[in-house]
Order: C-alpha cells, then structure tokens, then sequence
C-alpha cells in the first residue's frame, strides 16, 4: 500500500473518498509496526500518510460551508475515515484538527440534506437513498470532539430510531456495521441529546461551495413537511473548481489530475421535490453519467460529441464511461450557479444559470431555471432560454425522475401532465410554454445497464419547441392537498407572468428574467391580497476564499510532530535492551538506513558504552533512571536515523519515477496518474534549515508511547526467571511460616518473618509488572 500511494489516484487525488480510507489504513498499519518495534518502516508509512492528508486537510480549508463535492453518499465515506484520522493524529502526535473551519460547519451537512421523516437524503451524485456510512458515528465525533451541545447525539439517536430496515433505504450488508466500533469509541454520554433551535421549522439553506440550495430537512413525516432541492454550481464545488482554474496551490497542484470528479453527475440546474415528505421528483441515484437521468435539460439538434443524438446533454455526459467526464476539453470548465436563493414569508425563490454546462455550438445564451414555492404542496417552475441568433438549437427536452413509483399520464384542459400514486393519494405535475402550447410527455422507465447497484429509473420527459430569442416553459407539481384549478402564462421580452387558481388561493407570479438594470427584482408573487418581493439585493454572492498563507510550512510544521515520537521510541527501545545479547542486533536494526561504512564503527562504539555502563552499575537493581539515561546517551551516539531514512526514501522515489507509472483503474480513474502531480514530503523540506520556517522555530512534541520490540527477547526471560524463583521463595518463607514458626517463638521473631513476607510480595508484584510489560 505504500508503494501505491505513490503511483495510483488516491495518493495524490485530493478531498476524494478513496484519500482517507487508504491513508488511514496505512497510518494504522505503521501505528501497530511501530509499537512492534519496526521504527523505520513505520516512520515511512506514517510519514507517507501525514503528508497526503495533512494537504488535504489545507486544502479543504478552501470548502467554506463543510460540504462535500461528491455528495452525502460519499461524503459519509470519506469522513467514515477521515474522522478516525483526526482522531488518530490527535492521540498519538498531537496534531490537533478538531477547530478546522470546514468540521466546524460540516454538521449542516448532514442536517440539512434530509428528507421529512429522517429516512432519506438528497441523493445528489451518485448516492444511495441516504447514507453508505454512519452517519451516527460521524454525528458523535461532530458532538464530542466540535460541537459539544448534544445536536450529533439527538440526530444519531432520531436516524437510528428512524431506520428503514427492510426495502429502499436500508443499509448495505457491506456497510451496516463497520462504523458501529468508532461510534462506541466516540460517543459521550454526557452530552445529553439536544435538536438545533431551529429544529422544526423549514428552514433554507445554501451550501454556497457545493452549489445546492435545501429547503424543509430534517422534519418530521407530516402534511405540509415538504423538501426542495436545487443544484448548479462548479464542477468539483466552487473550491476545486477555483483551486484548479486559478492556479491556487501550485507547489502541489497541477490541474484536474490531483483531482477526482468521477462520481458526479452531469446536473447542473437539477431539483428534487417531495411534498409531505413524498419523494415525487427524485435523483435517479448511482446511475450511468447521462443528463437523461437526472431532473435536467437536452438540446437539440445535437452538436459533436453528443451521447444521444439528435439530443445534446451537458459537456460532463459520459458515453462510454462509468464516470464523469471531467479532466479535458469542454468538460474541465463546466459549471453552473446559482443566482438567487431567498425566503419570503414562507415562500421560496431560487434561481440558477447552467448556460456554461453545455456545448457553446449550441449558442445558448442563457439556461436560466427559476423554482417558487409558493405552498408547501405547490411548486412552480420556470425554464428561460435565451438563443443567440446565429443558434442552430430548436428544440428542449426536459427530464423528470422518480426512482420508485411509475409515472402515468393525464390531461386537463388542453393542458398535458403525469402523476403518481402514494399511499392513496395523488401527487401531480403539469407543463405549458408561453404561447400555451403543452406537448405531450413521455413516460417510461430506463433500465440501467449491468454494473450499477440500481435497476434504473422512471421518468417523465417533456420536448418542446425553442423559439429566437427566447422561450418560457413553466412546469407546477403539486400534492394532494392542493386543487389547481386554472393554470396560464404570458411573455414579454423582460417577464413572464403566471396565473395559478387553486380551490382556496389564487397567486400572480411576475417573474423577470431579462438584465435589466432598471428592475431590482427577481420576482414578485401576489397570493391573494398579500405581496411577496424577491429582491435582487438579496442575490446570492460567489466569494471563493484567498489561499492558505504558507500552505507548505503549515503542512510541515505538522509532520515535524512525527519524529520525536518515533526518537522516544528509539530511545526507550535502546534503554530497554541494554545489557543484553540482543543489544547488537537492536542497534544495527536501527541503522539498517544509515550510512553503511560507518554501521560498524558507531555499533562497536554503542556496544562498548553499554557493557561499560554493566559493569559500573554490577547489575544496577534499582537504577532504572540511570539505564535510562545511558539509553537517551546511545541514542544521541546514533546518527539521525530518520533524517537518513528521508533522505534514502527520496533518491529511491527520484530514480523509480523516471520509469513508466502504472495505469490506474479505479474510480474515475484514465491512466492520467502522473507522479509530478504527487509533490513527496521530502521535497517539502527544500526551503527548510534544522527547525525553523521563514524564522519561526517548530515546538517540541512531548509524547508518552509505549512500545515492544523484538530485540526484548532476552530480557523478558531473565524476568521470567526471577519471577518464578521469588515465587518458590514466597511459597517457601510462608511454608516454613506456617510450620515451623506458629508455635514456640517470640513475637518478635514472627513479625521478622511477616516482613520479610510482606517485601517479598512486593518484589513479587514488581515483578509481574515489568513481565506484563515486555510480554515475557
């Protein structure tokens, strides 16, 4: 694994789930090899380790809202190890990330990304219905080590209560109880379960990096308990995406290939919608990467590179790939983004813009998605596209997705839709453009091909005529508790006005969609005699973060708290076998990446101090401070051990990278594993002197570990001897006690050999102890 880390995705493909899950592995395999005594290869793993994460951990500085790009699914696969981590480096090298800005938000992650009812999530990105891991234990640490106000506990306890545990929804065999151990090991008692202030009440929230808009998570299953989704945003979030297009981090960054965008979807403007918690539109999972199969738009005729002609989908489309398309070309600068996200009085704006995501042959000037929730059960969508006047596109072609229940078609008025059944009760959605024509939809259901963990999806899909310069369509969907009665809309150049009647309100919805300086509104909604202004004010802003001052240095600074660790151990291993016939063997063990001509002259010259040290001390019972003394003393005589194992590790890497690298095949993964692009810690330390940067000193790490080795051997068989022969004197002594003593003899002669008993038992226990110590 090792050996890897240098050549394949994951050592150098940052923020991506298979980074921490591999590290973590390896930086607990060089935790156990190092209590075994095995200090040089563990110092390389841990080190190794270290340095992937701890630039993931700057890095991720740079991820301002605590999202992660590949969505909740995987992101409880990356914090799955991320977190044990952070907990690792804390406990054994006292580097300490629990104040890390993106922890501190990262909770919002998974509060607000659930569905009423507590059972599903977003489900943006290739995903499952909720979560591959945990989230209780990611919900614990988030209490015990960040938050401290018992929000992780109350979530962990009402997913865990809530938990489907037959059909959609329930945890994988694979994944069920492999975070049950670090749930155990994190949870803290003491922080009795407290739900956020807000909890109860549907709240807004925009994950400003990820670019996704939720509105109602983390409710209970009720009417009117309703959940909104919308995304547009930065291929990799606005962090990835600023961090590769302008230039930020480039010691360590060269591009997309220090990057892995493989489980994202082509999805830029897509929503969800589940009135009363009903997931009616819905993301169609862990899927082939098709704009098809996500609530987004086609358009046509196709241009090059289309997967699906006479339909083009957005530039990200895969067509013989399992992953995203990503690193070249059109792909590497897809985006989207969302302009406004506001609530008003319980209604909701969102606007997003995905012109950039598609082919620019296709000579769109604007795909602008509009959402208004107007009700907790009625949802109002506006499609604007604005062509240029040389386009050659004439046609959209919107899908809709539920992943359960099929659609069925109905008509009313002239006016075309679909609905599906739940539980009795009917959830529906209709469509017309702005001139009033409503085509008729397909309904179906695509089969996905063999591999994916999901059979596929249902769908609705809605073709409609474009005309020069722009043209509006306007989709509803609506619940059971909602009767639309009459449904209309009409254009101008700068606005489209929508009139909806229900059977108990009538809204006016005037929504502006042209640039007008003039206007400083996004929309306004007149729901019976009350006026709700969405104020372009209000527009969400896109501030991407400076980079991390001294990036570098702050990564070093903390792999210097490794090696003292590892001297400790040095030094207590030396102090442990002094005396012994394992001495030689230890020493040369530990220069085993030293100088080699110089091996046997510092090994002669350990050897001798230490059987000097035995025979000034006869044997030295009782002088344990002194032994180890003369051990820090040998270990001060040893070159710098792992100075030289740096140094040798770094001239291997230099002569191995000029051979070909090996392709890579995991996630996402093209052959593109360029080892230029995996900056060694090595190469860190070239604008270093001793122990200072740029004039400040590093701080010594205090650290108490203990440790085995296998040049212990020897002593632990002398403490076995002397443990059983104090054993045969204390059985002896009580003997003799017991018999030749109990009658005859003064008192005073009695409490003499009750003493010396009583010593005895002492040396006994002492004994015992140092055995268990050294596993004798």
């Amino acid at each position: 694994m090792y050996e890897k880390s240098y050549v394949r995705g994951w050592g150098f493909q940052y923020l991506h789930n298979h980074q921490p899950t591999n590290c973590v592995a390896l930086l607990t395999g060089s935790l156990v090899y190092m209590n075994q005594g095995y200090l040089q290869e563990a110092y390389l793993w841990t080190k190794q380790a270290l340095a992937i994460m701890e630039k993931s951990m700057v890095l991720l500085q740079d991820v301002t809202d605590g999202s992660l790009y590949e969505g909740v699914a995987y992101g409880t696969y990356t914090t799955r190890s991320l977190f044990q981590y952070m907990f690792l480096v804390q406990r054994h090298f006292s580097i300490s990330h629990f104040d890390h800005p993106w922890l501190l938000k990262h909770f919002a992650f998974l509060y607000r990304t659930i569905l009423p009812g507590f059972q599903r999530t977003v489900a943006i990105a290739d995903s499952n219905y909720n979560w591959f891991y945990g989230p209780e234990s990611q919900l614990v640490f988030l209490d015990r080590y960040v938050m401290r106000n018992g929000s992780g506990n109350w979530l962990a306890d009402l997913i865990h209560q809530n938990r489907v545990t037959d059909g959609p929804g329930q945890a994988g065999k694979g994944q069920r109880w492999c975070t049950l151990h670090t749930e155990f090991i994190w949870y803290d008692p003491g922080l009795i379960p407290e739900p956020p202030p807000d909890f109860g009440t549907s709240r807004l929230h925009h994950f400003e990096d990820w670019g996704v808009v939720t509105y109602g998570s983390a409710l209970p299953a009720d009417t009117n308990h309703s959940f909104l989704s919308f995304k547009s945003g930065k291929l990799g979030g606005r962090a990835i995406f600023d961090i590769v297009h302008r230039n930020k981090y480039k010691d360590w960054i060269k591009g997309w290939r220090n990057f892995n965008a493989g489980h994202e979807h082509p999805d830029q403007n897509t929503f969800t919608f589940a009135p009363n918690g009903v997931p009616f539109i819905t993301e169609a999972l862990y899927g082939p990467k098709y704009t098809f199969l996500n609530n987004a738009v086609l358009f046509g005729p196709a241009v090059s590179g289309s997967c699906f002609k006479p339909w083009a989908g957005q530039v990200t489309e895969a067509c013989d790939s399992k992953w995203l398309k990503y690193k070249v070309g059109l792909a590497a600068d897809a985006q989207g983004s969302i302009e406004a996200a506001m609530e008003r009085q319980g209604m909701v704006f969102i606007r997003g813009e995905g012109q950039s995501a598609y082919n620019p042959e296709l000579k769109i000037r604007s795909f602008q998605r509009n959402l208004l929730l107007v009700h907790p059960q009625l949802l109002v969508l506006v499609d604007h596209i604005h062509l240029d006047p040389d386009s050659p596109t004439r046609a959209m072609s919107a899908f809709f997705h539920n992943t359960e229940l099929p659609f069925q078609e109905t008509k009313v008025d002239g006016v075309h839709g679909a609905f599906v059944l739940h539980g009795g009760n009917t959830y529906k959605m209709f469509w017309m453009d702005d001139t009033g024509f409503s085509n008729k939809g397909v309904v179906g259901y695509w089969n996905y091909p063999r591999g994916y963990p999901y059979n596929g999806s249902n769908y609705v899909n809605v073709t409609m005529p474009l005309r020069y310069p722009h043209t509006r369509v306007a989709y509803i969907f609506y619940g059971p508790g909602v009767d639309v009665q009459s449904f209309s809309l009409r254009g101008d150049d700068q606005r489209v006005d929508i009139y909806l009647a229900t059977k108990e309100h009538t809204y006016t919805i005037y929504l502006l969609t042209g640039q007008l300086p003039t206007k400083p509104l996004f929309a306004m909604v007149l729901a019976d005699h009350k006026k709700i202004v969405f104020e372009k004010a209000a527009a969400a802003a896109d501030d991407s973060p400076e980079e991390v001052e001294e990036y570098v240095n702050v990564v070093e600074d903390n792999l210097q708290h490794a090696k003292p660790v590892f001297q400790q151990l040095e030094r207590h291993i030396l102090g442990r076998v002094l005396n012994s016939a394992s001495f030689r063997k230890t020493a040369e063990r530990l220069l085993q990446f030293s100088d080699k001509k110089k091996t046997g002259e510092v090994i002669e010259k350990m050897f001798a101090m230490s059987k000097k040290q035995g025979k000034g001390k006869g044997g030295g019972k009782g002088k344990g401070g002194k032994k180890g003394n003369l051990g820090e003393k040998l270990s001060e005589s040893l070159p710098d051990i792992f100075a030289q194992i740096e140094v040798s590790e770094k001239k291997q890497r230099q002569r191995t990278s000029k051979r070909a690298y090996e392709d890579s095949h995991e996630e996402g993964g093209d052959g593109d594993g360029d080892s230029r692009a995996f900056v060694d810690y090595a190469d860190s330390r070239k604008n270093r002197k001793g122990g200072f940067v740029k004039g400040r000193k590093f701080k010594e790490v205090h650290m108490v570990t203990t440790a085995g080795s296998e040049g212990l051997s020897n002593t632990a068989s002398y403490i076995r001897l002397f443990l059983i022969l104090n054993i045969a004197a204390f059985f002896l002594l009580l003997a003799v006690l017991l018999t030749r003593f109990q009658r005859g003899r003064s008192l005073q002669t009695q409490r003499c050999f009750y003493a010396v008993l009583l010593i005895d038992s002492f040396v006994l226990v002492y004994l015992y102890s140092s055995c268990s110590h050294t596993q004798c």
